[in-house]
């Protein structure tokens, strides 16, 4: 059968979600512990992998198995072997074409930027904290021009092996709510580090360093080296992953914590 799991973690342990040798990821652990639950090798795919540092509250993976165990064995279960950094949030067995990353229609990402003169130890590695005083007026202003379909070149990684550079953001927003900027993005698809590369144009454009139009100029310039430096990976969290509604999996609060 074909199971599918929703799961969270705090990225600041790990080398990124990607089983690699060596080092410490989330998918090596999670199989791990499904493993010794179903008593056979299981190996997991996911909606999205995420870099060293990036946390997860919408994640979602699948995998096959022969095995026979009701929900509590899959998440209780399952949560007992895992690090405290890990944990299942919800289950669903999905027919054969469910596909975590193929079937997923759109991608959620949150970024989470404490802004204040003193750092915080709450949270510390789950945040990015910026000691200057970021304007979020000319910050939101400038979310407009990322929205739509564009070439992202000059907002993705040098060593990206994407085929094409084009993505749809459905949806950019931001607000703040204290010391904290949220910043929420929706799109069909995401080129690696795209969304820090976002973040880091914002948040010259909040220093006052960019224009509110200056992400225009850099979307046409289609080079990574002409734009701004990429935002720190501890705000990041990937908090929802949209899927057809045939497959019927749960929508818990995409959190992070305090954040609806």
């Amino acid at each position: 059968m074909r199971i599918a799991l929703g799961v969270e973690y705090d990225g600041s342990a790990f080398y990124g979600w990607q089983r690699q040798k060596d080092v410490i990821s989330v998918q090596a652990v999670l199989e791990k512990a499904l493993s010794k639950v179903a008593n056979e090798p299981i190996t997991v795919q996911c909606a999205g992998r995420t870099d060293t540092g990036v946390h997860g509250t919408g994640q979602v993976v699948h995998f096959d198995t022969t095995a026979i165990r009701n929900d509590r064995g899959w998440t209780l279960g399952v949560n007992t072997l895992l690090p405290d950094s890990v944990s299942i949030r919800w289950v669903k067995n999905v027919s054969d074409d469910f596909h975590a990353r193929f079937s997923a229609s759109n991608r959620r990402y949150r970024y989470i930027i404490s802004n204040g003169p003193l750092r915080p130890a709450i949270m510390a590695s789950g945040l990015s904290h910026y000691y200057d005083k970021l304007d979020e007026s000319l910050m939101l202003a400038a979310c407009k021009h990322f929205i739509g379909e564009h070439d992202f070149t000059s907002y993705r990684a040098l060593h990206c092996q994407a085929h094409s550079p084009v993505r749809e953001i459905k949806q950019l927003s931001l607000q703040r709510q204290g010391q904290f900027i949220i910043i929420d993005i929706q799109a069909n698809g995401f080129l690696h580090h795209m969304v820090r590369n976002i973040v880091g144009t914002l948040i010259k454009i909040g220093e006052g360093s960019l224009s509110v139009d200056s992400p225009i100029e850099i979307l046409a310039y289609k080079e990574r080296a002409l734009a701004p430096p990429m935002a720190k990976a501890g705000g990041l969290y990937l908090v929802e992953v949209d899927y057809p509604d045939e497959f019927e999996l749960p929508r818990p609060p995409i959190g992070p914590l305090f954040l609806t």
